[in-house]
């Protein structure tokens, strides 16, 4: 499956869905939305553990620590192990696509957990995707928290775990991979593109760039509000500058988190630290676009407004108390 394999690698936000969905119109790739097979398989215990589990997670890390140090091949052969189960999904999905030569997996999740990917597949194609990192947080708090810095920030520092995260394995790189950056694949497209087909050893097709007369499959997970364009547009290149400039609550967040970010790591990544905010000096006076006051309702909006409603002050309000208790009687129902 090695060679039959490409990752997309990039945090949420980074335009990660618009790259897969031009990668999907290729007639030799195949791809499904976000399937998490990586992740729980590098939180077994040996690579990395959980936090909570239903078993005695400590004692079975432990365990299969010392149970593959007894192995004849060691960590390999539990390499091995853990690269059938993956190659059974991978291999035997593939295979009902008539004409496909590779799988393409696009999780973003992957990105905290990229050395034990590059061991699991190491001659695997890896197409590392970076965005500004301003753009990707303010994406990150509109598309999540209907454009809270403060609760998207306090929920998971986005930035904080991946920019060390992907510019360390950038820097190594222990695997075949092709770093490009977000404005760059949106400002020339047809161009970006060829440059990965090439990376990829497929032959060009123009038409994957207009992706939108192309049928994409759809998850349950991932991305929430993919844009309904049919093809890369710049219209989102600086729209966060304009917003920063406009909120300084905002730019303020932003400015307390780029502090920590390491300029080495963000110079990996294909950026400057130290002009991180030019863009939104220059939006100083620009009239943000004018949202649209009606509000589409889909069930992810639903969800989400429901939920961020009830979530609200929920450790310390009645409602909170209600559900705590609530559990305890499920816990105790359900314990065997």
């Amino acid at each position: 499956m090695q060679n039959r394999l490409l990752f997309v690698i990039s945090p949420p936000r980074a335009g990660s869905t618009l790259l897969q969905r031009m990668l999907g119109s290729h007639s030799m790739i195949y791809t499904h939305p976000e399937p998490h097979i990586i992740t729980p398989l590098a939180h077994l215990g040996y690579f990395g553990n959980v936090d909570k589990a239903p078993y005695d997670h400590i004692n079975a890390a432990e365990a299969i620590r010392e149970y593959v140090a007894h192995l004849p091949g060691g960590e390999q052969d539990y390499l091995d192990a853990c690269r059938a189960y993956a190659d059974v999904l991978y291999g035997r999905l593939l295979d009902k696509q008539d004409g496909k030569k590779m799988l393409l997996d696009k999780t973003p999740a992957y990105a905290l957990v990229l050395p034990f990917l590059a061991k699991l597949y190491p001659q695997a194609h890896y197409i590392v995707l970076t965005r500004h990192p301003l753009a990707v947080l303010s994406s990150y708090a509109e598309s999540f928290f209907e454009g809270d810095f403060d609760a998207a920030v306090a929920f998971n520092d986005v930035l904080n775990r991946y920019v060390p995260a992907m510019a360390d394995f950038l820097r190594q790189r222990p695997v075949p991979l092709h770093h490009i950056r977000y404005e760059d694949l949106v400002k020339a497209p047809e161009a970006r593109m060829g440059e990965i087909f090439e990376f990829l050893g497929l032959p060009n097709e123009e038409g994957v760039v207009e992706y939108g007369k192309h049928q994409h499959e759809q998850g349950s997970y991932g991305d929430p509000k993919v844009k309904h364009e049919s093809r890369p547009t710049t219209k989102s290149v600086s729209r966060w500058a304009v917003e920063l400039a406009n909120d300084p609550h905002k730019l303020e967040i932003a400015q307390n988190v780029v502090s920590s970010l390491d300029a080495e790591d963000i110079e990996t990544w294909g950026y400057d630290k130290g002009k991180l905010f030019d863009k939104v000096a220059e939006a100083k006076g620009v009239e943000p676009p004018k949202q649209d006051k009606k509000w589409k309702v889909d069930s992810y909006r639903l969800k989400r407004k429901v939920f961020m409603s009830l979530r609200k002050d929920i450790h310390t309000n009645q409602l909170g108390k209600a559900v705590r208790r609530l559990k305890y009687y499920c816990d105790v129902l359900l314990r065997e």
